[in-house]
Parts: C-alpha cells; structure tokens; sequence
C-alpha cells in the first residue's frame, strides 16, 4: 500500500508540472491573443468606415492590417479639443484618460471620415464600439458594436446589420452645429428627425442605455468636432 506520504508528492510533482506547462502555453499565446485583439480593433475601425465598400467581404490579418496603415491616421486631442500629436507606430490608443483617439480616414491626404470609440453600460454588460462620423463631422458614416454581454436576440442584436444600418445618414448635432446625439426610441423612429433610430423589441433598457452613453462620448469629443461643424463657444 502507497504511503501518504508517497501520494502527496506524486499529487505535488503533477500540481506543479501542470502548473509549469499552463504558464508556458500562456506566455507562448500571449503575444497572438494580444494580435487578435488588435486586429479585432483595426477591424471594427475600417468597418464603422465602411473600409473596404463590399461589406460581406472576409479579410485576413495581413489585409486588415495593409488596410489600417495605408487609410487611417490616428492622431490624440485633448478634452478642449487641440490636437496633440499622431498615434505611434502600434499604438492604438493614448493611455491618458484626459488624452481621446480619434482614427481618420483620408484618400490621398483628403479626410473621408472619422473614427471614435465609444462604450457604456447595456442592460447586463458594458457595450464596446466604434462611431463614425462623415468630414462634416455630424452626419453618421457607420457605426459597429464588437463587445456586449446582451441578451441573444434581444440586446445582442445592437450587433447586427439591420440595427446598424439604421444609424447612417443619422445626425448628432441640429442645425446650428450644437450636439443632440442619437435616440435609440421604442418602436419605430419618426421618419423625419434626424436624430432617432428604431428601437429593438424587448431591449428598452439595452436601447436607453446606447443612448446615453453614446451622447457621453460624443460629449467628450464635442471640442474637436465643434471646430470642424464650424461652431464657436
């Protein structure tokens, strides 16, 4: 009959053999898991663009990656709205919360769009996206939904084309240049304002939520895109 004593190295020598190959495979995945995010990210930038314009096309890694270098520049403004510098070479975002991304678009140094991150709470988890805006800096260009815990069927439709679809042409400022946001209403949209969306059946409190954190971010990033609509303080 095995000891106790036996049995508690054999248990310990296996603990610690598995625990030594789980970090291996860890670190050795780090690096690619960290790539896919990023990829991820570059993905839902050129897609909010509408980049490239055939929207069922799949795209490899090298692709999206050639497709961010050669049609986006990030570049860093402030709270005021100054632009502060370019993103660096891999950087994707600032590391400063006072310090906002914006990703633009250009076509032979002509500006086609802009791109902002935007992310609230949802119903049950925190909706992570990205909004684009036309170089009028008012008319909605795209806008994607990439990370939610929302309810299959429900909340978790805010991902689909058909919901999306909804929001381009839309505008976040009246006429005057001063900001509105978006209404994401219950039921259907009234066809002539320019700031609502219809809303998905049984996700009021998802549908709030998007409203209002999306009015959030577009109030951080309401300096620099006074400048462009033209508006004075």
């Amino acid at each position: 009959m095995r000891s106790n004593t036996y049995t508690l190295l054999f248990m310990s020598t296996i603990t610690i053999v598995l625990g030594f190959l789980l970090s291996i495979t860890a670190t050795t995945l780090k690096d690619r898991q960290e790539r896919n995010v990023e990829n991820d990210i570059k993905k839902n930038i050129l897609k909010c663009l509408n980049i490239p314009e055939e929207r069922d096309q799949k795209l490899s890694a090298d692709v999206i990656q050639n497709l961010f270098t050669e049609n986006i520049t990030g570049i860093v403004v402030d709270y005021s709205g100054n632009t502060l510098r370019e993103l660096e070479r891999g950087e994707l975002a600032p590391k400063r919360k006072d310090q906002l991304p914006i990703y633009t678009y250009k076509v032979n140094a002509t500006i086609k769009g802009y791109a902002i991150p935007i992310s609230g709470k949802g119903l049950w988890s925190t909706i992570y996206g990205y909004l684009a805006l036309e170089p009028d800096g008012n008319s909605v260009k795209g806008i994607t939904f990439y990370k939610h815990g929302e309810t299959p069927g429900l909340g978790g439709e805010i991902e689909k084309e058909w919901f999306t679809s909804n929001f381009v042409g839309k505008r976040i400022a009246d006429m005057k240049g001063n900001l509105i946001g978006i209404e994401v209403v219950k039921g259907k949209a009234d066809p002539g304002d320019p700031h609502q969306v219809d809303g998905i059946s049984g996700s009021t409190l998802t549908c709030k939520g998007l409203t209002r954190f999306l009015k959030e971010d577009l109030e951080r990033y309401d300096p620099f895109f006074n400048s462009i609509r033209g508006v004075t303080e």
